[in-house]
């Protein structure tokens, strides 16, 4: 983008005169917002994990690319069978882990098996539901046979939820990751760090860093300064969209606004009074401007949605007039649902911007109507245990990034408590359908019955703003899954 005024080009000549990069040539320094809960992407649901460990530290058998599609990983090859339900892998060879255990088909059963147990705590467990056997054929071979053909069967062996884990390393793999990427752990400094080595034992292509650090800064002050004085190289998702124009006017940095899977929603408790109401829901629905949200939270980065489901999918349906922002009706149903004079709440936001800010605008949007909201700020570990684990909420703000998520609302025991047994058995089927057509009716009723439901207040699909150090290439510019892959990332020569 062009300079937008003389101010914002001095802010940028007067860092840069006072910029001295200390970044080696072969080292990253990389800013995330959150820090994760801890570093086993097979155990959490926090997408912190993977933004450090997907693709540089843990492999799956596949892998996502930066556009989406489906890659070879630990896996060089298959085969399908003629009725969808056998895949046949074929494994790299000579691939160890990062404490020098041997890879084999062995792990893969073990990973694979772990995941789908009855006492798995992976965040994703449903994915491997439809699996009913892992077969090792031989030590570079492997089967697995699932119940029905799944359309996503591969790109879900893909994601951070399904990597390979070693037996001998995987109760420990929280603090101690132990995987087979082209990056190893070195050390995590609690609240401040991550470090990551480049892994010389590698089977793959070779990557060009020696070494990344993720750094943890929530504060977009902070984050701001620690770019424009050169003690980061950069942000992949940056949390100050509103210094943006600094940064656009400064030739130092390249600002990238690409698109990512995170549906950003009021998500709500639907087993809670007052929320277990579908005319409350509905008046909640019926307040919210989106476009206010995505203006003074994020400052015009965003796209509005109407329901759980990325703008950009080609299944995608518009239903932002479901609900119309209307606030006679809204009054209306707290009326009918016997809350004319409206009611408290709490609203849990953790750290990112834009549940911090869109907090304050949406708390107001709702006072409009009667409905006084608490702000709670929570960090991001207590977030995790008091809404994610516990339920112990009203309403909350936070942005989920998984691809393609929206079966999570087929559980009544996810954290939204949405009991609806019409959208279970449609998620049931969408899941065993592999014609394009049909899977997309599918995923097209399912978003209507959402948004008709009013499940959570839908508010917009978070932009990936990204600001980095000019010099630097292979950074993603969308992110098609969480995670921030650094395996062609590099430094101008």
């Amino acid at each position: 983008m062009s300079v937008k005024n003389s101010a914002l080009h001095l802010a940028g000549l007067m860092a840069a005169t006072l910029f001295s990069s200390t970044a080696l040539a072969d080292e990253l320094r990389l800013g995330l917002v959150l820090e994760p809960p801890h570093l086993d992407p097979t155990a959490g649901a926090a997408a912190a994990i993977d933004e450090v460990v997907y693709a540089n530290l843990f492999e799956g058998l596949t892998r996502i690319d930066q556009n989406g599609a489906v890659q070879p990983s630990l896996a060089t090859d298959w085969t399908i069978s003629d009725d969808g339900t056998r895949y046949e892998f074929t494994l790299k060879e000579g691939v160890t882990f990062h404490d020098g255990t041997s890879f084999d088909a062995e792990d893969v059963k073990f990973s694979l098996d772990r995941a789908r147990a009855e006492d798995s705590v992976n965040a994703q467990k449903g994915i491997f539901a439809p699996i009913t056997k892992v077969e090792v054929l031989a030590p570079n071979k492997i089967a697995i046979e699932i119940a029905n053909p799944q359309g996503n069967f591969l790109f879900n062996l893909g994601r951070g939820d399904a990597v390979i884990v070693a037996p001998e390393s995987a109760e420990t793999n929280q603090t101690n990751p132990v995987g087979t990427g082209p990056f190893k752990f070195v050390d995590w400094q609690q609240g401040s760090k991550v470090i990551l080595e480049k892994n010389p034992d590698y089977v793959g292509d070779d990557v060009y860093l020696d070494r990344a650090i993720f750094t943890f800064i929530s504060d977009p002050n902070a984050a701001q300064n620690a770019m424009l004085a050169g003690e980061l190289d950069g942000f992949a998702n940056f949390p100050a969209p509103e210094t943006l124009e600094i940064f656009e006017a400064d030739p130092r940095f390249n600002v990238v606004v690409g698109s990512t899977e995170g549906e950003t929603i009021l998500a709500t408790n639907n087993k809670a009074e007052p929320f277990n109401d579908l005319r409350v829901r509905q008046a909640i629905a019926h307040v919210i401007d989106r476009q206010a949200i995505i203006d003074g939270a994020m400052f015009g980065y965003g796209t509005p949605i109407g329901t759980h489901f990325a703008p950009h999918h080609p299944y995608y349906v518009d239903l932002l007039d479901t609900y119309p922002r209307d606030l006679e009706r809204a009054k209306a149903l707290l009326a009918e649902a016997g809350y004319a004079d409206g009611f408290k709440a709490t609203l849990k936001l953790p750290p990112p911007t834009y549940a911090r800010r869109g907090g304050q605008i949406l708390a107001a949007q709702l006072r409009e109507i009667g409905i006084d909201l608490e702000l709670i700020n929570v960090e991001w570990a207590q977030w995790l245990e008091d809404v994610f684990t516990n339920k112990d909420y009203d309403l909350t703000i936070v942005s989920h990034v998984e691809p393609f998520d929206i079966g999570i609302y087929a559980n009544p025991d996810y954290y939204f408590q949405y009991d609806n047994k019409a959208f279970q058995d449609l998620i049931a089927t969408l899941n065993v359908v592999t014609d394009d057509a049909e899977r997309e009716k599918l995923a097209q009723d399912a978003q209507r019955i959402l948004s008709e439901d009013a499940v959570n207040g839908y508010l917009f699909q978070l932009a990936k703003t990204g600001v980095w150090d000019a010099r630097l290439s292979g950074m993603w510019p969308n992110s098609p899954v969480e995670g921030n892959d650094l395996t062609q990332v590099k430094w101008a020569e």
